[in-house]
């Protein structure tokens, strides 16, 4: 009886956070280990079908980095490389597009559905709603150590959200899910990172929350600590003192110009923890770290 107790004190908790939310827009980046792990795949198709019953708008923009590199292995394309950095070339992209837009995107789609959602996948190549660029060079280092500027090729950034279609499917009790690759001028398929383009499509979409799912709790102090919520200014100035480090700096940049593009809040949570969308979402303390725009002085 005692556990039943606490079961409900959970929903309780929960309860507010449901009627605050209810028919708001979260996109959740699905990637890392969450991807990989039988268990925690299971575990996310759940946990998107609840919150979309609970009356949350979801969308789902994934990655799929090791899916990329086995499809490459598998039919024997060699990475290009250039000032130590990958270069996608053609015969690249069209492996990324492929595994993207092809078997990742429906093996996510087709688990959603199977746990009672209804989802659809698309790109941002669908009626062109994500256009995009290629990325400027950037610098490199050749084999001497010196400094180079690299093409990286088919690598794009994003231009332009129209979510029209997304919205459309929202309204229409879908749950999208999305494959991070944009369209150019001329029509060329462009690799955008997943977490550069649900940044986008969130700030397009005025969504309430973007989830990033990685493989860390979230931003800490120096001393190890998760930092469970800061605002623009605090992670800035964490940036330039040296704590905030390595690859935790563009996901904290991707949140900062997801809450400048008008994202209410931003959280990155660890995407090996089971149920960490809902922890985040529907509990007081939260598992991992919120990040939000300054308020404003009264």
């Amino acid at each position: 009886m005692d556990e039943l107790v606490e079961k409900a004190k959970v929903l309780h908790e929960a309860l507010p956070y449901i009627q605050r939310f209810h028919q708001r827009t979260f996109v959740v980046k699905y990637g890392g280990h969450a991807m990989i792990d039988d268990d925690l795949k299971e575990s996310f198709a759940r946990d998107v079908c609840l919150l979309r019953y609970v009356g949350i708008r979801v969308v789902v923009v994934h990655g799929g980095g090791p899916q990329i590199n086995s499809m490459l292995e598998r039919v024997g394309i060699k990475s290009t490389f250039s000032g130590g950095l990958r270069v996608t070339d053609d015969a690249t992209m069209d492996v990324v597009e492929m595994v993207l837009g092809g078997s990742v995107n429906q093996d996510i789609t087709g688990l959603i559905c199977q746990h009672g959602g209804r989802a659809v996948g698309l790109s941002g190549k669908d009626d062109q709603f994500m256009r995009g660029r290629r990325q400027e060079p950037v610098k490199g280092k050749d084999a001497a150590g010196n400094d180079v500027m690299v093409d990286l090729g088919r690598v794009g950034e994003v231009s332009h959200v129209d979510a029209k279609i997304v919205e459309q499917l929202i309204s229409s009790g879908f749950i999208p899910v999305i494959a991070p690759i944009a369209v150019d001028r001329d029509g060329h398929s462009l690799n955008v990172n997943a977490d550069t383009a649900a940044g986008a499509i969130a700030g397009s979409l005025n969504a309430a929350k973007l989830m990033l799912m990685t493989d860390v709790e979230g931003v800490k102090t120096a001393t190890g600590q998760r930092l469970s919520s800061l605002d623009a200014n605090e992670a800035e100035r964490l940036i330039g003192e040296g704590v905030i480090t390595g690859g935790m700096i563009p996901k904290v940049r991707c949140a900062l110009d997801a809450v400048s593009a008008g994202v209410e809040k931003v959280h990155i949570i660890d995407g090996r923890r089971r149920h960490a969308l809902l922890l985040e979402i529907f509990t007081d303390l939260g598992v991992g770290t919120e990040i939000h725009r300054v308020k404003a002085r009264s």
